[in-house]
């Protein structure tokens, strides 16, 4: 289970709370974040004083603690039962979670239902104060019942998707039998309702993963989606068109196969499925093997006797047979690949160095730590191989770039777009010949990025433009020859058209993933890959260009860009502040890099790069953006009940403005405008609201971090786990009435749970 629904029992032998059963895994943020509320107020049930002072304020905040508690429980297993009743499969399950859920609230309103300061246990009833072991139980199993609900109804979820991509497999069968273009359209138009419906539905699921190599996974098989949904509809109309021609088949066959590969990435993930049952090993890259040299050799400074000279000896022969990708390769420089191989040739020695001053220690000095000596060959053998990853990092980086810039004119895709037109198969034979030196250069490349690309994200990256190289190269020059034989078509020169845009549209996506592999290496952003969504449910037509129409033009590009350099700003504040904190996967820094990380490719677009391509895709970007600001402040909500009343005060005044900030992005980019003035105001309204919520957010992180510091350091001075303070303030009664349950799944659940973030008093 995740760690931050985990709480501790500060009596002794009363053990953890959030320790339940292995097989529940949280996989998702949305379940992570409805246990958050329930996990602090139990917290702060369970870490009260042993003996506080039974004050009537006290009795009353505990009762009241107990008694929303209960309530919540109450409404949230009603809807799971719900949720049950309608599906069979989870009709056993549910219910029996959904039954301990509720035994266990109820014990809990007991066990808290303390009312007399004078004698709180006059009737022999066991209550919170005489039976600690007691409420630590019926903590437990409360826990345990509410995320074996949330996980069964995110199988909903699950089954909803599939459910979906089962409907995109048979239309698909049906386009690909096709023999008429009347039959076609109906079909297509159908086909682009479900896909619309898929994306919506996996789009969610993206951004609710916790496992970035997941969500890295999703986002590169929705974009092979997104980008053959169009190469789908130009293909098959060129087949239907010529159907005798052999290119044109051989090029929608083409598509139709990666689609359907595609849609079964998408299954694999969200099922956590691998053909055969393998879970999916990404190939070894070169940083990974460093950073474990790295380690190992480090590690022997505590501890002499735990490996091995040959251990070492085998990582680090590894890593040089991995730079032979590097020192093989004909695009190589001879000045790099020279200091390659000297730097590996270093590295061997100082290695050896390292293991002469070991051998020593352990046998002639008997030593348990590392000596003097050792201690600097460790040193030297480190630096070398970090000098190693800087020149192996130099050497691909200068590659791409040297690459980008020679293909930034496409020429030769131009060459074959004109020598296809004129029906010339032999320039069309020359140019598909550069072109496929073009793929082998890009794809050769690639995997030299993927080596140092630092993150599994962005390895992920790196592997999904290498196959979209390798992929699309053969597709254009297939929609080059059918154009070639048939240089009068339309829809054949359409058809060319539509693939040489998606190699244009990898070149692009190539130059952002090679700064984000820089911005990585040089320490600036963390894991900063934000995917395009494909479109949300809506009107869309049978070509699926409607969202080409709404792009900025070059004077709105330029009156926006002022704006979105003032947001780039505030996302690097966000990256500073949150390097500050010493916990970098607490849950309010995750959520502030979340967000800066959005805001970064809304940044991206007022410059006209990057994934958001459309203002459609900046609206849901927005609103993306604007869902996980309500994330933010339902962990803000959380925290605020550990804090003094001075403190909680400023930090729920800021909380209010965040909701109402977001509330505001929330409606902005949901409104539907007409006519291009209109238009741009939306845009502007959108990034100056975004900017806003960036504002707050760089004012609260170091604030919080300052408070959870100190609050640390007092506990650890008190030696004491309890909770930051020890009373609870009334309940918002209005906050506990009111009712959302649109919705299915966990959003379902979701408001039962987060109604106890409101029992602060405002």
């Amino acid at each position: 289970m995740a760690s931050s629904p985990s709480t501790s029992s500060s009596s002794s032998g009363s053990g953890s709370v959030g320790n339940l059963d292995s097989a529940l895994e949280i996989k998702t943020r949305s379940v992570e974040q409805t246990l958050i509320p329930l996990v602090s107020q139990i917290t702060t049930l369970i870490n009260h004083k042993d003996k506080p002072k039974k004050t009537e304020r006290t009795l009353r905040a505990i009762q009241k603690v107990g008694q929303a508690v209960s309530i919540a429980v109450g409404r949230f297993v009603t809807v799971g039962e719900a949720i049950a009743v309608e599906n069979e499969e989870l009709k056993e399950e549910m219910g029996l979670a959904c039954f301990e859920a509720r035994r266990a609230g109820d014990a809990i309103a007991q066990l808290t239902d303390v009312v007399s300061a004078e004698q709180p246990e006059l009737d022999g009833r066991a209550t919170i104060f005489s039976d600690k072991t007691a409420m630590v139980k019926a903590a437990r199993m409360l826990l345990s019942s509410v995320t074996k609900v949330l996980v069964l109804a995110d199988r909903i979820v699950i089954k909803q998707i599939i459910t979906s991509r089962n409907k995109v497999l048979v239309t698909l069968d049906q386009l690909e039998t096709v023999s008429s273009f009347q039959e076609f359209v109906q079909i297509f138009s159908h086909f682009g309702n479900e896909m619309v419906e898929f994306a919506h539905l996996t789009g969610d699921r993206q951004n609710d993963l916790k496992d970035e190599k997941k969500k890295a996974r999703m986002a590169a098989a929705r974009a092979v989606l997104e980008k053959c949904t169009m190469m789908l509809l130009t293909a098959s109309k060129t087949c239907l068109r010529h159907p005798d021609c052999e290119s044109a088949r051989i090029n929608k066959d083409a598509v139709f196969h990666r689609m359907r590969f595609a849609l079964e990435q998408v299954i694999e993930i969200v099922t956590d499925a691998r053909p055969g049952g393998d879970a999916q090993v990404l190939p070894v890259n070169i940083y990974s093997g460093i950073k474990h040299f790295k380690g190992k050799v480090e590690s022997l400074r505590d501890e002499l006797y735990a490996l091995t000279p040959e251990t070492l000896h085998s990582h680090l022969e590894g890593i040089g047979e991995q730079t032979q990708d590097f020192t093989d390769s004909a695009y190589t420089s001879h000045e790099h690949r020279e200091s390659i191989l000297q730097l590996c040739h270093a590295a061997r020695q100082e290695l050896q160095q390292v293991v002469c001053d070991w051998t020593y220690a352990q046998q002639s000095l008997k030593a348990k730590e590392a000596t003097e000596e050792m201690e600097l060959s460790i040193l030297k053998t480190c630096q070398t191989v970090s000098e190693l990853r800087r020149e192996l990092h130099k050497a691909a980086v200068g590659r791409a770039t040297d690459l980008l810039k020679c293909h930034k004119d496409h020429i030769v895709l131009k060459a074959l777009k004109g020598s296809g037109g004129e029906g010339n198969l032999e320039a069309v034979a020359e140019y598909s010949h550069k072109l496929t030196e073009q793929k082998e250069q890009l794809v050769e490349t690639c995997r030299l990025l993927r080596h140092i690309s630092g993150t599994e994200p962005l390895e992920i990256t790196c592997i999904h433009a290498e196959e979209t190289f390798q992929i699309i190269g053969p597709q254009i020059i297939s929609a080059a020859q059918t154009l070639a034989l048939h240089p009068s078509s339309k829809i054949a020169k359409e058809n060319l058209d539509v693939f040489c845009e998606a190699w244009e549209s990898q070149l692009n996506d190539m130059a952002i993933l090679l700064r984000e592999i820089n911005d990585v290496f040089e320490g600036r952003r963390g894991d900063k890959k934000m995917y395009l969504s494909l479109p949300r449910p809506g009107k869309h037509s049978a070509n699926l260009k409607m969202a080409k129409a709404a792009k900025l033009d070059a004077e709105e590009q330029t009156t926006i860009a002022k704006l979105g350099l003032e947001l780039r700003l505030l996302t690097s504040d966000v990256d500073s502040e949150s390097e500050k904190w010493e916990d970098r996967e607490h849950e309010i820094v995750r959520q502030g890099q979340s967000l800066s990380s959005m805001a970064y490719s809304m940044y991206l677009f007022t410059r006209g790069e990057g994934l958001l391509k459309t203002t459609l895709d900046l609206f849901h970007q927005a609103e993306m953006f604007s869902e996980e600001g309500f994330q933010l402040c339902s962990s803000l909500q959380a925290l605020t009940s550990q804090l003094e009343e001075e403190e909680h005060t400023v930090i729920l005044l800021e909380t209010e403005k965040l909701v109402a900030l977001c509330q505001q992005l929330q409606v902005t980019a949901r409104t539907a405008v007409q006519g291009k003035t209109a238009m741009f105001q939306k845009v502007d309204s959108s990034i100056q609201n975004t900017k806003s919520i960036m504002t707050v957010v760089v004012y609260l992180l170091p604030l919080l971090n300052k408070l959870i510091r100190k609050y640390k350091s007092e506990l650890s001075s008190l030696g004491s786990p309890q909770s930051w303070k020890d009373k609870q303030c009334p309940v918002k009664e209005d906050s506990l009435n009111s009712k959302n349950t649109n919705g299915f799944g966990v959003r379902a659940l979701e408001h039962h749970m987060g109604s106890l973030t409101f029992l602060e008093s405002k």
